[in-house]
């Protein structure tokens, strides 16, 4: 397969990472894509996982998201984050975010938002 103008290969490694990303709503960190993509390709290397999410977080077209140890999210719509500070589960929010289309400073390309505190199952066991 080529993609854009580089001329650059998608390897079969790398499709079955993105589309493993793609179908779960979770948040893998790199080990959990690792297990998970390994079902597939038995052979595939912890390093080969790390080269691909970093090239496909590059090429924008998965997420990273950091809470302690970088988590992956092939959902690309905007929407922000809520990090639980007990659980450290990552959930997407889908409210709208006004976000503007330039600042003083110049013009917005992307963006991500935290949010931080506890989730509705920490919640109630901090009660």
């Amino acid at each position: 397969m080529i993609t854009n103008n580089k001329q650059e290969r998608v390897t079969s490694q790398k499709k079955i990472i993105l589309d493993f990303l793609k179908s779960v709503k979770t948040h893998p960190s790199t080990e959990e894509v690792y297990l998970a993509v390994k079902k597939k390709l038995p052979r595939i290397s912890l390093g080969t996982v790390y080269r691909n999410l970093k090239d496909l977080k590059e090429k924008g077209e998965i997420q990273e998201v950091f809470s302690g140890v970088s988590h992956y999210d092939g959902d690309m719509s905007p929407h922000a984050h809520f990090i639980c500070e007990k659980c450290d589960k990552i959930f997407d929010i889908f409210e709208k975010i006004d976000v503007p289309k330039k600042t003083k400073v110049g013009k917005i390309k992307n963006y991500q938002v935290y949010y931080y505190g506890f989730c509705k199952k920490c919640k109630k066991t901090l009660s």
